[in-house]
Protein backbone atom coordinates (compact mmCIF):
# COMPACT_ATOMS: atom_id res chain seq x y z
CA UNK A 1 0.00 0.00 0.00
CA UNK A 2 1.20 3.58 -0.62
CA UNK A 3 2.79 5.19 2.44
CA UNK A 4 2.41 8.77 3.61
CA UNK A 5 5.56 10.83 4.18
CA UNK A 6 4.90 12.99 7.23
CA UNK A 7 6.17 16.44 8.18
CA UNK A 8 9.12 15.61 10.46
CA UNK A 9 10.03 17.14 13.81
CA UNK A 10 13.55 18.30 12.98
CA UNK A 11 14.19 19.99 16.33
CA UNK A 12 13.02 19.30 19.86
CA UNK A 13 10.90 22.47 19.97
CA UNK A 14 9.43 22.19 16.47
CA UNK A 15 5.63 22.03 16.29
CA UNK A 16 5.21 23.31 12.76
CA UNK A 17 7.44 24.42 9.92
CA UNK A 18 7.68 25.82 6.42
CA UNK A 19 8.19 23.43 3.52
CA UNK A 20 10.71 25.73 1.87
CA UNK A 21 11.67 23.67 -1.18
CA UNK A 22 11.07 20.26 -2.70
CA UNK A 23 14.24 18.65 -4.07
CA UNK A 24 12.30 15.81 -5.73
CA UNK A 25 9.27 15.72 -7.98
CA UNK A 26 6.44 13.29 -8.56
CA UNK A 27 7.72 10.16 -10.29
CA UNK A 28 11.26 10.39 -8.88
CA UNK A 29 12.79 7.25 -7.41
CA UNK A 30 14.37 7.78 -3.99
CA UNK A 31 16.51 5.67 -1.66
CA UNK A 32 17.15 5.87 2.06
CA UNK A 33 19.36 8.88 2.78
CA UNK A 34 18.31 10.87 -0.31
CA UNK A 35 17.41 14.51 0.39
CA UNK A 36 13.71 15.07 -0.25
CA UNK A 37 13.14 18.67 0.80
CA UNK A 38 14.40 21.71 2.68
CA UNK A 39 12.31 22.54 5.72
CA UNK A 40 12.45 25.71 7.81
CA UNK A 41 12.12 24.85 11.49
CA UNK A 42 11.73 27.27 14.37
CA UNK A 43 15.52 27.68 14.35
CA UNK A 44 17.05 26.84 10.97
CA UNK A 45 16.59 25.57 7.44
CA UNK A 46 17.34 21.84 7.40
CA UNK A 47 17.44 19.03 4.87
CA UNK A 48 14.86 16.24 5.18
CA UNK A 49 16.14 12.77 4.24
CA UNK A 50 14.22 9.78 2.91
CA UNK A 51 14.22 6.79 5.25
CA UNK A 52 12.71 4.26 2.81
CA UNK A 53 13.13 3.50 -0.87
CA UNK A 54 10.32 3.98 -3.36
CA UNK A 55 8.80 6.37 -5.89
CA UNK A 56 7.32 9.78 -5.06
CA UNK A 57 3.72 9.12 -6.05
CA UNK A 58 2.20 12.44 -5.09
CA UNK A 59 3.28 15.68 -3.44
CA UNK A 60 0.55 16.82 -1.05
CA UNK A 61 2.01 20.10 0.26
CA UNK A 62 3.41 22.68 -2.14
CA UNK A 63 6.82 24.19 -1.50
CA UNK A 64 6.62 27.54 0.24
CA UNK A 65 3.70 26.39 2.41
CA UNK A 66 3.97 27.82 5.94
CA UNK A 67 2.60 26.54 9.23
CA UNK A 68 2.66 22.85 8.27
CA UNK A 69 2.07 20.92 11.49
CA UNK A 70 4.43 18.11 12.48
CA UNK A 71 3.09 14.69 11.34
CA UNK A 72 0.98 16.26 8.57
CA UNK A 73 1.19 14.12 5.38
CA UNK A 74 3.30 16.02 2.85
CA UNK A 75 3.78 13.37 0.14
CA UNK A 76 2.97 9.77 -0.77
CA UNK A 77 5.64 7.12 -1.35
CA UNK A 78 4.90 4.19 -3.66
CA UNK A 79 6.51 0.78 -3.22
CA UNK A 80 7.76 -1.42 -6.02
CA UNK A 81 4.91 -2.48 -8.28
CA UNK A 82 2.59 0.32 -7.18
CA UNK A 83 1.42 3.20 -9.36
CA UNK A 84 -0.28 6.55 -8.92
CA UNK A 85 -3.60 4.76 -9.53
CA UNK A 86 -3.17 3.07 -6.14
CA UNK A 87 -3.22 6.38 -4.31
CA UNK A 88 -6.86 7.35 -4.82
CA UNK A 89 -8.02 10.15 -2.63
CA UNK A 90 -5.27 11.59 -0.46
CA UNK A 91 -5.62 12.27 3.21
CA UNK A 92 -4.20 15.77 3.06
CA UNK A 93 -5.10 18.90 1.09
CA UNK A 94 -2.70 20.27 -1.52
CA UNK A 95 -2.26 23.32 0.73
CA UNK A 96 -2.65 23.63 4.50
CA UNK A 97 -6.22 24.51 5.41
CA UNK A 98 -6.69 28.17 6.31
CA UNK A 99 -8.61 28.97 9.49
CA UNK A 100 -12.11 30.29 8.88
CA UNK A 101 -13.38 33.53 10.30
CA UNK A 102 -15.33 33.20 13.56
CA UNK A 103 -18.60 34.06 11.79
CA UNK A 104 -18.17 31.28 9.23
CA UNK A 105 -16.94 28.79 11.81
CA UNK A 106 -20.06 29.26 13.91
CA UNK A 107 -22.53 28.97 11.07
CA UNK A 108 -20.78 26.57 8.71
CA UNK A 109 -21.02 22.79 8.45
CA UNK A 110 -18.36 21.30 10.69
CA UNK A 111 -18.13 18.15 8.61
CA UNK A 112 -17.55 20.10 5.42
CA UNK A 113 -14.31 21.55 6.77
CA UNK A 114 -12.76 18.16 7.58
CA UNK A 115 -10.21 16.84 5.05
CA UNK A 116 -11.28 13.88 2.99
CA UNK A 117 -10.14 10.57 4.47
CA UNK A 118 -8.04 8.28 2.35
CA UNK A 119 -9.47 4.96 1.22
CA UNK A 120 -6.23 3.61 -0.16
CA UNK A 121 -3.31 5.50 1.36
CA UNK A 122 -2.30 3.72 4.56
CA UNK A 123 -1.33 6.05 7.39
CA UNK A 124 1.39 4.67 9.63
CA UNK A 125 0.66 4.24 13.33
CA UNK A 126 1.70 7.11 15.56
CA UNK A 127 5.37 7.28 16.51
CA UNK A 128 5.89 4.87 19.43
CA UNK A 129 7.38 5.87 22.77
CA UNK A 130 9.54 3.76 25.12
CA UNK A 131 10.53 4.88 28.62
CA UNK A 132 9.30 8.37 27.79
CA UNK A 133 11.52 8.63 24.69
CA UNK A 134 10.27 8.65 21.13
CA UNK A 135 11.34 5.72 18.95
CA UNK A 136 12.32 6.98 15.50
CA UNK A 137 10.95 4.74 12.74
CA UNK A 138 9.84 5.36 9.19
CA UNK A 139 6.08 5.32 8.48
CA UNK A 140 6.45 2.13 6.43
CA UNK A 141 8.45 0.42 9.18
CA UNK A 142 5.82 1.36 11.78
CA UNK A 143 3.04 -0.01 9.59
CA UNK A 144 4.85 -3.32 8.95
CA UNK A 145 5.66 -3.61 12.66
CA UNK A 146 2.02 -3.09 13.57
CA UNK A 147 0.92 -5.75 11.05
CA UNK A 148 3.44 -8.25 12.42
CA UNK A 149 2.89 -7.39 16.07
CA UNK A 150 6.51 -6.26 16.55
CA UNK A 151 7.72 -4.21 19.52
CA UNK A 152 9.81 -1.45 17.95
CA UNK A 153 11.61 -0.80 21.25
CA UNK A 154 13.29 -4.20 20.78
CA UNK A 155 14.58 -3.42 17.26
CA UNK A 156 17.83 -1.62 16.47
CA UNK A 157 17.54 0.79 13.53
CA UNK A 158 20.01 0.83 10.66
CA UNK A 159 18.72 4.02 8.99
CA UNK A 160 20.03 7.59 9.35
CA UNK A 161 20.65 8.50 13.02
CA UNK A 162 19.48 5.03 14.13
CA UNK A 163 16.03 5.31 12.58
CA UNK A 164 14.21 1.99 12.12
CA UNK A 165 13.51 1.37 8.42
CA UNK A 166 11.72 -1.25 6.33
CA UNK A 167 14.67 -3.65 6.17
CA UNK A 168 14.94 -3.74 9.97
CA UNK A 169 11.38 -4.99 10.51
CA UNK A 170 10.92 -7.28 7.49
CA UNK A 171 13.20 -9.98 8.93
CA UNK A 172 12.23 -9.50 12.57
CA UNK A 173 9.92 -11.82 14.45
CA UNK A 174 7.44 -10.81 17.10
CA UNK A 175 8.66 -10.82 20.70
CA UNK A 176 6.52 -10.56 23.82
CA UNK A 177 6.21 -6.97 24.93
CA UNK A 178 7.13 -5.95 28.45
CA UNK A 179 4.17 -5.94 30.76
CA UNK A 180 2.67 -2.47 30.79
CA UNK A 181 1.57 -2.87 34.38
CA UNK A 182 5.19 -3.12 35.51
CA UNK A 183 6.44 -0.24 33.38
CA UNK A 184 3.65 2.21 34.06
CA UNK A 185 3.96 4.30 37.20
CA UNK A 186 1.16 4.08 39.70
CA UNK A 187 -1.54 6.63 39.04
CA UNK A 188 -2.98 8.73 41.79
CA UNK A 189 -6.70 8.38 42.43
CA UNK A 190 -7.02 12.08 43.01
CA UNK A 191 -6.94 14.21 39.90
CA UNK A 192 -4.33 16.98 40.12
CA UNK A 193 -5.63 20.49 40.49
CA UNK A 194 -5.90 22.24 37.16
CA UNK A 195 -3.29 24.95 36.79
CA UNK A 196 -4.59 28.47 36.52
CA UNK A 197 -4.45 29.88 33.01
CA UNK A 198 -1.56 32.25 32.42
CA UNK A 199 -2.57 35.83 31.63
CA UNK A 200 -2.23 36.88 28.02
CA UNK A 201 -1.82 40.31 26.47
CA UNK A 202 -4.25 42.10 24.21
CA UNK A 203 -4.89 40.47 20.84
CA UNK A 204 -3.70 41.92 17.53
CA UNK A 205 -7.02 43.56 16.64
CA UNK A 206 -7.21 45.35 19.99
CA UNK A 207 -3.67 46.69 19.67
CA UNK A 208 -4.15 47.74 16.04
CA UNK A 209 -7.28 49.73 16.96
CA UNK A 210 -5.15 51.71 19.40
CA UNK A 211 -3.03 52.93 16.48
CA UNK A 212 -5.75 53.65 13.95
CA UNK A 213 -4.78 56.67 11.89
CA UNK A 214 -1.08 56.29 12.68
CA UNK A 215 1.48 55.11 10.14
CA UNK A 216 2.94 51.68 11.00
CA UNK A 217 4.29 48.54 9.38
CA UNK A 218 2.91 45.12 10.33
CA UNK A 219 5.72 42.54 10.64
CA UNK A 220 4.74 38.90 10.29
CA UNK A 221 6.27 36.56 12.87
CA UNK A 222 8.51 33.83 11.49
CA UNK A 223 9.07 30.51 13.23
CA UNK A 224 12.09 31.72 15.19
CA UNK A 225 10.38 34.84 16.53
CA UNK A 226 7.33 32.80 17.56
CA UNK A 227 9.57 30.36 19.42
CA UNK A 228 11.57 33.13 21.12
CA UNK A 229 8.34 34.82 22.20
CA UNK A 230 6.83 31.60 23.54
CA UNK A 231 9.92 30.39 25.41
CA UNK A 232 10.79 33.73 27.02
CA UNK A 233 7.17 34.27 28.05
CA UNK A 234 7.23 30.80 29.57
CA UNK A 235 10.51 31.61 31.32
CA UNK A 236 9.31 34.84 32.94
CA UNK A 237 5.95 33.36 33.93
CA UNK A 238 7.17 30.03 35.33
CA UNK A 239 10.79 30.51 36.50
CA UNK A 240 11.31 32.25 39.87
CA UNK A 241 14.26 34.42 38.85
CA UNK A 242 16.56 36.14 41.31
CA UNK A 243 19.68 38.13 40.48
CA UNK A 244 23.22 38.29 41.85
CA UNK A 245 25.53 41.14 40.81
CA UNK A 246 29.31 41.40 41.05
CA UNK A 247 32.11 43.36 39.41
CA UNK A 248 35.37 41.88 38.23
CA UNK A 249 38.70 43.64 37.57
CA UNK A 250 40.06 42.62 34.16
CA UNK A 251 43.53 44.19 34.07
CA UNK A 252 45.41 40.95 34.77
CA UNK A 253 43.28 39.11 32.21
CA UNK A 254 43.78 41.79 29.55
CA UNK A 255 47.56 41.73 30.01
CA UNK A 256 47.64 37.92 29.92
CA UNK A 257 45.40 37.88 26.82
CA UNK A 258 47.71 40.33 25.00
CA UNK A 259 50.71 38.15 25.85
CA UNK A 260 49.03 34.96 24.63
CA UNK A 261 47.77 36.57 21.42
CA UNK A 262 51.29 37.78 20.67
CA UNK A 263 52.65 34.26 21.06
CA UNK A 264 49.79 32.65 19.11
CA UNK A 265 49.76 35.12 16.21
CA UNK A 266 51.81 32.79 13.99
CA UNK A 267 49.09 30.12 14.38
CA UNK A 268 46.35 32.57 13.42
CA UNK A 269 44.79 32.39 16.90
CA UNK A 270 43.31 35.50 18.50
CA UNK A 271 41.63 34.99 21.86
CA UNK A 272 38.74 37.22 22.89
CA UNK A 273 37.68 38.21 26.39
CA UNK A 274 34.57 36.08 25.79
CA UNK A 275 36.77 33.00 25.32
CA UNK A 276 38.20 33.54 28.80
CA UNK A 277 34.68 34.03 30.22
CA UNK A 278 33.54 30.71 28.70
CA UNK A 279 36.55 28.90 30.19
CA UNK A 280 36.10 30.61 33.57
CA UNK A 281 32.45 29.57 33.74
CA UNK A 282 33.21 26.00 32.65
CA UNK A 283 35.77 25.62 35.41
CA UNK A 284 33.45 27.23 37.96
CA UNK A 285 30.74 24.67 37.12
CA UNK A 286 33.25 21.96 38.03
CA UNK A 287 34.29 23.70 41.24
CA UNK A 288 30.65 24.24 42.30
CA UNK A 289 28.97 21.12 40.85
CA UNK A 290 25.61 21.73 42.55
CA UNK A 291 25.20 24.81 40.31
CA UNK A 292 25.67 22.64 37.20
CA UNK A 293 22.00 21.68 37.18
CA UNK A 294 18.71 22.05 35.31
CA UNK A 295 15.04 21.97 36.26
CA UNK A 296 13.21 18.86 35.02
CA UNK A 297 9.60 19.41 36.07
CA UNK A 298 9.45 17.33 39.24
CA UNK A 299 13.19 16.90 39.84
CA UNK A 300 16.61 18.46 39.36
CA UNK A 301 19.20 16.99 36.99
CA UNK A 302 22.84 17.56 37.97
CA UNK A 303 25.19 17.42 35.00
CA UNK A 304 28.73 16.09 35.19
CA UNK A 305 30.33 17.88 32.18
CA UNK A 306 30.46 21.64 31.75
CA UNK A 307 28.25 22.21 28.70
CA UNK A 308 28.15 26.00 28.31
CA UNK A 309 25.64 27.71 26.03
CA UNK A 310 26.48 31.12 24.55
CA UNK A 311 23.83 33.48 23.14
CA UNK A 312 24.47 34.52 19.52
CA UNK A 313 22.36 37.28 17.97
CA UNK A 314 21.04 36.58 14.46
CA UNK A 315 18.59 38.42 12.22
CA UNK A 316 15.16 38.01 13.77
CA UNK A 317 16.20 36.25 16.96
CA UNK A 318 19.02 34.38 18.63
CA UNK A 319 20.67 30.99 18.99
CA UNK A 320 22.36 29.53 22.05
CA UNK A 321 24.90 27.05 20.65
CA UNK A 322 26.39 24.76 23.30
CA UNK A 323 30.11 24.19 23.78
CA UNK A 324 30.15 20.70 25.25
CA UNK A 325 32.85 19.56 27.70
CA UNK A 326 34.21 23.11 27.86
CA UNK A 327 36.22 22.37 31.01
CA UNK A 328 38.38 19.90 29.06
CA UNK A 329 39.12 22.26 26.15
CA UNK A 330 41.95 24.77 25.79
CA UNK A 331 41.29 28.46 25.28
CA UNK A 332 42.35 28.22 21.63
CA UNK A 333 40.02 25.23 21.04
CA UNK A 334 37.10 27.06 22.67
CA UNK A 335 37.87 30.15 20.58
CA UNK A 336 37.89 28.21 17.30
CA UNK A 337 34.72 26.27 18.17
CA UNK A 338 32.86 29.42 19.26
CA UNK A 339 33.77 31.23 16.04
CA UNK A 340 32.55 28.27 13.96
CA UNK A 341 29.28 27.92 15.89
CA UNK A 342 28.60 31.67 15.75
CA UNK A 343 29.20 31.81 11.99
CA UNK A 344 26.92 28.87 11.28
CA UNK A 345 24.31 30.22 13.70
CA UNK A 346 24.14 33.50 11.77
CA UNK A 347 23.74 31.50 8.55
CA UNK A 348 21.11 29.31 10.28
CA UNK A 349 23.10 26.18 9.55
CA UNK A 350 23.30 24.71 13.06
CA UNK A 351 22.02 21.20 13.66
CA UNK A 352 19.64 20.74 16.62
CA UNK A 353 22.20 18.85 18.71
CA UNK A 354 24.47 21.92 18.53
CA UNK A 355 22.02 24.28 20.26
CA UNK A 356 20.16 21.91 22.60
CA UNK A 357 21.36 21.12 26.12
CA UNK A 358 23.68 22.68 28.63
CA UNK A 359 22.87 23.74 32.17
CA UNK A 360 24.05 27.33 31.98
CA UNK A 361 24.33 30.14 29.43
CA UNK A 362 26.30 33.33 28.82
CA UNK A 363 24.85 36.49 27.26
CA UNK A 364 27.47 39.13 26.50
CA UNK A 365 26.40 42.63 25.42
CA UNK A 366 29.66 44.28 26.43
CA UNK A 367 30.71 44.74 22.80
CA UNK A 368 27.69 47.05 22.39
CA UNK A 369 28.76 49.26 25.28
CA UNK A 370 26.07 47.94 27.64
CA UNK A 371 27.38 48.30 31.20
CA UNK A 372 24.98 45.87 32.89
CA UNK A 373 21.68 44.08 32.30
CA UNK A 374 19.57 41.18 33.53
CA UNK A 375 19.27 38.17 31.21
CA UNK A 376 16.27 35.83 31.01
CA UNK A 377 16.96 32.18 31.84
CA UNK A 378 16.58 29.81 28.90
CA UNK A 379 14.64 26.81 30.29
CA UNK A 380 15.57 24.26 31.49
CA UNK A 381 18.88 25.96 32.40
CA UNK A 382 19.51 26.71 36.06
CA UNK A 383 21.19 30.08 35.45
CA UNK A 384 22.50 32.57 32.90
CA UNK A 385 25.34 35.11 33.19
CA UNK A 386 24.80 38.60 31.76
CA UNK A 387 28.15 40.23 30.89
CA UNK A 388 28.61 43.97 30.47
CA UNK A 389 31.40 46.10 29.04
CA UNK A 390 34.81 46.52 30.66
CA UNK A 391 35.11 50.18 31.69
CA UNK A 392 38.03 52.02 33.25
CA UNK A 393 36.98 53.20 36.70
CA UNK A 394 38.65 54.61 39.82
CA UNK A 395 39.15 51.85 42.41
CA UNK A 396 40.66 51.55 45.86
CA UNK A 397 43.66 49.23 45.60
CA UNK A 398 44.80 46.74 48.24
CA UNK A 399 47.30 49.26 49.64
CA UNK A 400 44.51 51.80 50.12
CA UNK A 401 45.63 54.03 47.25
CA UNK A 402 43.24 55.25 44.56
CA UNK A 403 43.96 53.82 41.14
CA UNK A 404 42.36 53.08 37.79
CA UNK A 405 41.22 49.59 36.78
CA UNK A 406 39.20 48.01 33.97
CA UNK A 407 36.02 46.85 35.70
CA UNK A 408 33.32 44.62 34.17
CA UNK A 409 29.85 44.20 35.66
CA UNK A 410 28.23 40.75 35.66
CA UNK A 411 24.73 39.67 36.72
CA UNK A 412 23.86 36.03 37.36
CA UNK A 413 20.15 35.29 36.80
CA UNK A 414 19.25 32.20 38.83
CA UNK A 415 16.31 29.79 38.90
CA UNK A 416 15.48 29.60 42.62
CA UNK A 417 13.98 26.12 42.15
CA UNK A 418 17.42 24.83 41.20
CA UNK A 419 19.96 27.09 42.90
CA UNK A 420 19.55 28.88 46.24
CA UNK A 421 21.10 32.25 47.06
CA UNK A 422 24.22 31.05 48.86
CA UNK A 423 24.97 28.47 46.16
CA UNK A 424 24.52 31.07 43.42
CA UNK A 425 26.87 33.43 45.26
CA UNK A 426 29.48 30.67 45.55
CA UNK A 427 29.20 29.94 41.82
CA UNK A 428 29.56 33.61 40.83
CA UNK A 429 32.54 34.01 43.17
CA UNK A 430 34.23 31.04 41.47
CA UNK A 431 33.74 32.66 38.05
CA UNK A 432 35.28 35.92 39.27
CA UNK A 433 38.21 34.13 40.89
CA UNK A 434 39.03 32.47 37.57
CA UNK A 435 38.77 35.73 35.62
CA UNK A 436 40.96 37.68 38.07
CA UNK A 437 43.56 34.89 38.11
CA UNK A 438 43.62 33.86 34.42
CA UNK A 439 46.93 31.98 34.57
CA UNK A 440 45.28 29.37 36.81
CA UNK A 441 42.88 28.48 33.97
CA UNK A 442 45.82 26.97 32.08
CA UNK A 443 46.80 24.67 34.95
Amino acid sequence: MPTEILMPALSPTMEEGTLAKWLVKEGDTVSSGDILAEIETDKATMEFEAVDEGVIGKILIDEGSEGVKVNTPIAVLLEEGESADDIGKTSAPKEPAKPESPAKADGGDAKASEPAKSDSVTAAPAAPVADGKRIFASPLARRIAADKGLDLSQIKGSGPHGRIVKADVEGASAQPKAAKAEAAPAKSDAAPAKAAAMPTGADANTVMKMFEGRDFEEVKLDGMRKTVAARLTEAKQTIPHFYLRRSVQLDALMAFRAQLNGQLADRGVKLSVNDFIIKACAMALQKVPDANAVWAGDRILKLKPSDVAVAVAVDGGLFTPVLKDSHHKSLSALSAEMKDLATRARNRKLAPHEYVGGSFAISNLGMFGIENFDAVINPPHGSILAVGAGIKQPVVKEDGEIGVATVMSMTLSVDHRVIDGALGAEFLAAIIENLENPLAMLA
